[in-house]
């Protein structure tokens, strides 16, 4: 019997100091939040509903379970069970695991792990990261501390706001509240899809940067570039390096394009190119501006400068354009009624008709062009002038029809025998026009001409000179073959010899073949040829510069990043 109570006193007594002692190391623990080493520095456990050790299962380590709470430099760590590695001031955990830094980063996962000397973080299974504008969903992300940098490599998703954005690999730069994103990236918003491999995104501005090939789709618009910024909150961007931007059979290309995508509206500057496929019309510059008309908004125009140049397809069998030039080239209104407008200096040329004028304005329901300000038209050895031309068209042929000047009407035609000039002249002229060649040409009110007469043999029989009411005209291959004069006629022929060569010209002859465009070329004046010489010197110059080594460079750290990342890896992985 007193056996049995000393056995049982025994038992009693070991069982109350256990529990005893059990209970001290809890209070020891939530009083003084010091790691079993001392340093101020290490990782903490501020709190633990039960701790124990095994040092043969798990060698090195403290076990803490049930509402465990971790402190390391600002990072809270709670979890459901952790092991604590005093020695080398290290931590496990499992089970409900929420790891936050203020309020700037807050990760939750089902497994992490914190290594308090190197300030590195990793975390796995559903893994959902937050920061105060976004949040993270993948499987496994890092976190280096010492340098504000979570990464991930295993394909995620962030939500930020109305923007989804998806991507193989990522990383967050923790104090500019930036992603950057690698391989098979999209951002999906209401407004469009971004798809790049390469896209850096500002968390609190919504602002998209992306490098390398890469499209951004809306539902009016397909953009590609190689180096571009995109706002999602505002709808605005900045395009560099081969971009272009394709909407309505329209296609806009330039070195640097901006856009506003509420408003419709681009702007591009240097080595413009603008093609519409419904109009057949190409325009070149360095310089544009393009309203478009979606959604209900009537402004459809495209304003174009510096070396401006547009070249619309006029015969689709022979392939022939007209090139238009002019200081600024407007082009306004749908396909159905466009007007094209051209100021200051304004040339124009086709494989067999050339001009130059002050302005043109030009509208294809009307199919009627007009030349104002001193406009001249050369064709082969003819020229006309007056003070106003209207080219007419048909619309149904989509070929030239007539041709009209309206006072002061002067046509000359080199004589390509002699060296004289038929000449014609009156009020207004009325020019037919077949497969785009003048065939017929009426010339009426106060007429007047000089008329080198030759016979079978092409020999000289006289010059005619003489005035009429009106002039009948009859061209093959644009040349004069018959000329009739109607009403009120006074008209004598001279011999060569006998005709003056001071009264060889009419009044207000001028002969301008020294200005007559005979290229596209042509169609430039030397200061804007300067003008576009300098601008591509300038385009050829960047493309060769120093850009590779800049990436180098930068490829080069992120590559150091990414080693640094690899051998923390190691070091994480090497702890299970």
């Amino acid at each position: 019997m007193k056996k049995y109570i000393l056995n049982l006193f025994s038992l009693l007594f070991f069982g109350i100091s256990f529990s005893q002692g059990v209970i001290l190391e809890k209070e020891v623990l939530n009083s003084t939040p010091v790691a079993p080493n001392s340093n101020p520095n290490a990782i903490k456990i501020l709190h633990s509903d039960f701790i124990d050790k095994n040092q043969v299962e798990i060698p090195g380590a403290i076990i803490f379970t049930g509402n465990v709470q971790v402190e390391h430099k600002g990072v809270l760590i709670n979890c459901n069970k952790a092991y604590h590695f005093t020695d080398e001031d290290y931590v496990k955990a499992f089970g409900n695991v929420r790891l936050s830094q203020g309020d700037s980063i807050v990760m939750t996962s089902r497994y992490a792990e914190y290594n308090g000397k190197t300030q590195f973080a990793f975390a796995t299974g559903d893994v959902n990261m937050r920061s105060p504008d976004s949040h993270l969903v993948t499987d496994t992300v890092f976190f280096d501390r010492s340098i504000q940098q979570a990464f991930y490599r295993s394909y995620g998703t962030i939500y930020n706001k109305e923007n989804v954005l998806k991507s193989k690999s990522g990383r967050y730069y923790v104090d500019q509240k930036k992603y950057t994103f690698k391989t098979a990236v999209t951002v999906t918003n209401p407004q469009c899809v971004i798809k790049t491999n390469n896209l850096d995104f500002y968390d609190n501005s919504g602002h998209a940067y992306v490098f390398g090939p890469s499209t951004i789709t809306s539902k009016n618009d397909v953009i590609y570039t190689e180096n571009g910024f995109y706002d999602t909150k505002n709808d605005v961007g900045k395009l560099k390096d081969k971009s272009n931007i394709t909407y309505n059979n329209r296609k806009i290309e330039g070195d640097i394009i901006d856009y506003d995508r509420k408003k419709n509206f681009s702007k591009a500057t240097n080595n413009v190119k603008i093609t519409d496929t419904v109009n057949n019309l190409i325009a070149r510059g360095h310089y544009a501006e393009v309203y478009r008309n979606i959604g209900g908004v009537k402004k459809d125009s495209m304003f174009i400068t510096k070396h401006a140049l547009v070249s619309t397809l006029i015969d689709k069998k022979s392939k022939d354009s007209l090139h238009l030039h002019g200081k600024k080239i407007l082009i306004t209104g749908p396909a159905e009624d466009r007007t094209i407008r051209a100021f200051n200096n304004v040339r124009f040329y086709k494989s067999d008709m050339s001009g130059k004028c002050d302005s043109i304005h030009s509208n294809n329901k009307t199919a009627l062009t007009k030349l104002i300000g001193k406009p001249v038209i050369w064709n082969n050895s003819n020229q006309m002038t007056g003070d106003e031309i209207h080219l007419i068209g048909n619309n149904k042929t989509e070929q030239l029809d007539s041709i009209k000047v309206l006072n002061n009407a002067f046509l000359v035609e080199k004589d390509t025998i002699g060296t004289g000039y038929n000449q014609v002249k009156g009020q207004f002229l009325y020019g037919k026009v077949k497969d785009n060649k003048l065939y017929e040409v009426d010339i009426i009110k106060n007429t007047e001409k000089i008329y080198y007469m030759y016979d079978e043999n092409n020999d000289l029989v006289g010059i005619d000179k003489g005035v009429s009411s009106s002039i009948n005209m009859k061209l093959e291959n644009n040349k004069i073959v018959e000329l009739t004069s109607f009403k009120k006629i006074e008209s004598d022929t001279y011999p060569d010899k006998e005709y003056p060569e001071n009264a060889r010209k009419l009044r207000g002859f001028i002969w301008r073949i020294d200005e007559k465009i005979n290229t596209k070329d042509d169609l430039f004046p030397e200061d804007e040829k300067a003008v576009d010489a300098k601008i591509k010197e300038d385009t050829s110059k960047k493309e060769k510069e120093t850009v590779k080594p800049m990436k180098v460079l930068k490829e080069t750290k992120e590559y150091g990043k990414k080693s640094s990342e690899k051998d923390q890896n190691t070091k994480v992985k090497s702890k299970k």
